[in-house]
């Protein structure tokens, strides 16, 4: 093996792989900052392009292009490689910041976003596989912890980057900044990423008809879910055939998988009990923390009265306790498996949660930046080791689809998550002339949040409980086995 090969078992030198993760959370900076920096523009973008009207598409179709496009891209990875789809993830995420950028209509701006979505959709779960496949089991809850670092700035950085932008050179700059940065990262990783794939040597044939029915029902039952109640009535026509044809697509798409000789999702896989406690956990994260990044700020602004800054600090709490717990989370789940440190940071989510039910309209701020903490920091010793005994339960060929499962898994958690929790709120508050609510009940609608969040958080434990102990778990890959991972389980 020469020095610049990363293999399967090993991983070549510690000198070639720091660049190489470097690079990948680079590529994940320019993903999250996306999440987040539109949202301080959104005005300036909408007295320079008009229609305000259609400024949430800014938002709703970045994350659905994201998220129904994850999985297709993990399956394919298993078949052609991480690298050459991280790099066509990084290509396109380029070419819809360029559009973007230069974007001369709203509309132009809307189809921008969902190139770039679909971007995004390859460069987050090809990291965390690329990262998985470098780095040995003990060194994997650092790495992941790193790349969950890029959020927690991101979200913190974002809002303010956008902000100046906006308002010291102008709002098309959030995306050319992406320009350097893309290519950048995509240096970075073809000079240092020489990879070499273990999939078959024939030519696999791509189960185009599953891709197909998958995005489409996923596209349509997330479209359904962050539109519904907004663009149009849970009970319209439109919201019921949406989901209609969402639910259609998807069954035809678990019957075409059962016959397909390369499934996009092949449903044995995903029926190994550590798999599937592992989608589930991450569809509960994934409601957990959009909820809380959602409703904690107009908690803290319209109830605690604080300014935008305070409850974006706040909120920031959250994803400080989540990289800092999971940095270390590897210690933790060598000694005693990846199922007791997952139950116990689902347990400190679980007294997280209950402490924001004890919040009130006279509940002091910092308190919320303190419940967050405790959140975020169980967060890191759940979502770590439950995505990593996932990846480690199979082998190269499996492992993309199995990392693309988990964060498909997040975003439908997300999606409804938002759904669910708005409805909360909108049937239970007022909404001013000036679009914003109103009234001493939003204190009580928030605080009906945060019971749904305890709730979820309760559900997460037990999900975590059913994973597999020692004595059942198992490893497929070679560089874990000889790492003496199974000892670990």
């Amino acid at each position: 093996m020469s020095e610049n090969t990363i293999t399967r078992r090993g991983v070549g030198l510690r000198s070639e792989r720091g660049p190489i993760l470097l690079s990948l959370m680079l590529a994940t900076s320019l993903v999250a900052l996306d999440s987040t920096i539109i949202a301080t523009a959104s005005t300036s973008i909408s007295k320079d392009l008009g229609h305000f009207d259609q400024l949430p598409w800014l938002f709703s179709i970045y994350v659905l292009a994201q998220a129904v496009s994850v999985p297709v891209y993990g399956r394919l990875a298993d078949f052609f490689g991480r690298k050459r789809l991280m790099m066509i993830g990084i290509g396109l995420f380029l070419v819809g910041s360029i559009l973007a950028g230069a974007a001369w209509s709203m509309p132009v701006l809307i189809v921008s976003r969902i190139v770039q979505g679909l971007g995004a959709g390859a460069v987050l779960p090809m990291s965390m596989t690329i990262a998985s496949d470098i780095y040995t089991l003990q060194e994997r809850a650092k790495t992941q912890g790193y790349l969950a670092s890029v959020w927690g700035i991101s979200a913190v950085v974002g809002p303010t980057l956008g902000g100046v932008f906006s308002e010291f050179v102008s709002w098309r700059w959030i995306f050319f900044i992406n320009i350097p940065l893309s290519l950048l990262a995509a240096w970075m990783l073809w000079r240092k990423f020489t990879e070499r794939t273990h999939g078959e040597r024939t030519r696999p044939r791509i189960d185009y008809a599953g891709a197909l029915l998958l995005t489409a029902g996923t596209a349509l039952v997330i479209l359904g879910l962050l539109e519904g109640g907004t663009a149009w009535k849970w009970n319209s026509a439109t919201s019921i055939a949406i989901f209609a044809v969402g639910a259609a697509a998807l069954a035809a798409f678990v019957f075409v998988e059962r016959t397909a000789q390369h499934p996009i999702l092949p449903l044995g896989v995903l029926g190994r009990r550590v798999i599937w406690a592992s989608t589930i956990a991450s569809l509960l994260i994934g409601a957990v923390v959009l909820g809380l990044s959602t409703y904690v700020p107009i908690y803290a602004q319209n109830v605690l009265g604080v300014n935008a800054l305070i409850a974006g600090f706040a909120l920031a709490a959250l994803t400080v306790g989540w990289p800092l717990t999971a940095s270390i989370a590897g210690r933790f789940y060598l000694r005693m498996g990846f199922r007791w440190t997952a139950v116990i940071g689902s347990g400190v989510v679980v007294v997280g949660a209950l402490l924001l039910l004890t919040l009130g309209a006279g509940s002091n701020v910092w308190l919320v930046g303190v419940f967050c903490f405790v959140i975020g920091a169980g967060m890191g010793l759940t979502a770590v080791p439950t995505l990593i005994a996932a990846q480690t339960s199979v082998g190269w060929q499996e492992r993309g689809m199995v990392t693309g499962t988990n964060m498909f898994a997040r975003s439908i958690g997300s999606a409804v998550g938002v759904a669910v929790f708005g409805a909360i709120v909108n049937g239970n508050t007022t909404i001013g002339a000036d679009g914003t609510p109103h009234g001493p009940q939003l204190s009580d609608a928030v605080h009906l949040v945060f019971a749904g969040i305890a709730i979820v958080a309760v559900a997460l434990f037990a999900t975590v409980l059913l994973m597999p102990g020692r004595e059942n778990a198992a490893v497929s890959d070679e560089s874990d086995a000889s790492a003496g991972a199974a000892a670990a389980l």
